[in-house]
């Protein structure tokens, strides 16, 4: 590739012919990974709940009885798909997430050569921890490690001086902060390598602006009435996990490693593994050295450090005396439930190895001959493909697009004309419907039903159950165990989700009138319970304040970005 530069923060020249293969590239690993996406419908698997039409819910905007993982990405989205349908946000978020990891791995190697270029951007959308979080539902978090290179650049940009990169720092980390995770992340990177001793008012607005991205779950979080602790129990179910003979450490080391089995491609217990993580890591130690010269100085070390905090964050689960540190975190310290699932912190390591493997297989290339050379990168270019290939067609199939029954609308147009809290049963905080066959789905009615939905916040993981934090819940259950009805409960609505061969006691319904039968959903009205309005739960306006601050940022970010001079990114 022709460009007039050896730096990530030096400014390129390119032309068309250089970004076309790459922005083309992308486009063809974005096919091949979400190509059942093609079919009508909505792929539901896991944490994955896209619905036609997210009502504006105020639970949605600042949960009142539950901790904020999805703030403000539920906020978000109920407003987008209040003008464009859910079927399609999911598809833009999804190929979005995919095509945008490419494209800005490629981008950011600092090499003139075009095909080491295209070798980072298939390595980054092609590794293990995009596969597992794709396949584990978490839409939000795949957006944090798409803008995550995207990210680096403009903030190595920044120091340099170039001229917009300030705003360009703040739109590259607005995606990464729908959620808590992301937000984090994004914080995290922006300060560790802005910051600059020449520049200290200019580096503090910038990591301010991003911690302002922030704002909504953290005001969320201080709101809610659910606590900050956690059950420490999900430490162990939570920790990174082996996925072939060679232990949880290498599994992270080759960015997989999610909790979740049924997460993890079947290919990553392939006993050859284990070999190509080693190539892969051979290869970022030969072009670490490459990465070091070619970035201004200081980088470099700056990007090892993100690097290796988020693997200490990902392995802490694991490690000698880590779980014992992580349970006292979790039930003493607010907010320290995020770090349980330490795993999906691993993307800045993702990308330092990425990009590193790239340089070293160009340092590689430059001491064989020519003809082998092309040979010797084809085969690297290949290689995540060939060690993973069932992350292609949608996970071999797993994310295959279905339609909502009816039931769901109806039942959604009959709560809306008289609001109250809803009650899901059987009690459960994931579904195996019949008409979503083979997989299962964070329960839809939060997202889909007007109001407050209490579904249950108990996690299953194998034998472990990991208790929730919603109090709401808890007195719900103790009603339930008590043989009480569900009248008793306070709940205006209850809605039995028909899934199989689990069905709810008829005398715990008693009482209860019958609005709605389906083949799917039941819906009953408690008569004892009057409709109630959906006002806005304790905290709420705080949490809208913080939104419209972060929503600021982000339009004078645009704004400031529209008006300067085109950049070559």
């Amino acid at each position: 590739m022709v460009e007039q530069t050896t730096g990530v923060g030096a400014p390129p020249v390119r032309r068309a012919r250089d970004t076309l293969p790459l922005y083309a590239v992308a486009a063809a690993v974005t096919v091949l990974v979400l190509a059942p996406l093609a079919a009508p419908g909505y792929a539901l698997l896991y944490d994955m709940v896209f619905v036609p039409r997210q009502p504006l819910s105020w639970d949605l905007v600042a949960p009142a009885q539950t901790l904020p993982r999805a703030v403000p990405m539920d906020a978000l989205m109920s407003l987008v798909t209040q003008l464009v349908p859910g079927w399609a946000v999911q598809r833009v978020a999804l190929g979005g997430a995919v095509l945008l990891a490419a494209v800005g791995a490629g981008r950011l190697v600092p090499t003139e050569r075009l095909a080491v270029r295209l070798l980072a951007a298939v390595a980054y959308a092609w590794t293990p921890y995009l596969a597992e979080r794709l396949l584990i539902g978490q839409w939000g978090l795949l957006l944090a490690y798409a803008a995550l290179p995207w990210l680096v650049r403009a903030a190595l940009d920044l120091r340099t001086g170039r001229d917009g990169a300030l705003a360009r720092v703040v739109l590259a980390a607005a995606p990464a902060a729908i959620t808590p995770t992301g937000g984090l992340i994004a914080l995290g990177t922006v300060a560790l390598l802005v910051p600059d001793r020449t520049r200290l008012r200019r580096s503090a607005l910038v990591v301010g602006g991003v911690a302002l991205l922030n704002a909504p779950w953290v005001t969320a979080a201080l709101v809610t009435g659910a606590g900050g602790s956690s059950d420490p129990a999900g430490v162990a179910a939570f920790a990174a996990r082996s996925e072939n003979w060679a232990g949880p450490l290498v599994a992270l080391a080759g960015t997989g490693g999610v909790w979740s089995a049924q997460a993890t491609p079947a290919s990553r217990a392939a006993p050859l593994v284990p070999l190509a993580t080693l190539l892969l890591l051979v290869l970022a130690g030969v072009g670490a050295g490459l990465l070091r010269r070619r970035v201004p100085p200081g980088v470099a070390v700056r990007l090892a450090v993100l690097a290796g905090i988020a693997c200490l964050l990902a392995a802490l689960g694991v490690l000698p005396g880590g779980a014992a540190v992580l349970r006292w975190a979790v039930v003493h310290l607010p907010g320290a439930g995020l770090l349980r699932d330490g795993q999906k912190f691993l993307a800045p390591y993702a990308l330092l190895l990425v990009v590193c493997a790239a340089l070293g297989a160009e340092r590689l290339v430059a001491r064989i001959d020519r003809e082998v050379a092309g040979v010797v990168l084809v085969g690297l270019l290949l290689l995540p493909v060939a060690v993973m290939p069932d992350l292609a067609f949608g996970g071999a199939g797993r994310l295959r697009p279905v339609s909502y029954p009816a039931d769901w609308q109806a039942v959604a147009e009959r709560v809306a004309g008289e609001p109250g809290e809803i009650l899901a049963l059987p009690l459960s905080a994931y579904r195996a419907y019949p008409w979503n066959p083979g997989r299962i789905v964070l329960d839809p009615a939060p997202r889909y039903l007007p109001g407050t939905v209490l579904t249950d916040d108990t996690l299953r993981v194998g034998d472990v159950a990991v208790a929730g934090e919603n109090p709401r819940l808890r007195e719900v259950r103790r009603v339930l165990a008590e043989g009480r009805p569900v009248s008793a409960t306070g709940v205006r609505w209850v809605v039995v989700q028909h899934q199989g061969p689990s069905e709810v006691d008829p005398a715990t319904l008693r009482d209860l009138e019958v609005v709605h039968e389906g083949p799917f959903l039941t819906l009953y009205r408690n008569p004892a319970v009057p409709p109630e309005s959906d006002a806005p739960g304790r905290g709420a306006w705080a949490v809208v304040m913080a939104l419209g601050a972060a929503l600021l940022v982000v339009m004078a970010a645009a704004i400031s970005a529209l008006h300067r001079r085109p950049t070559a990114w």
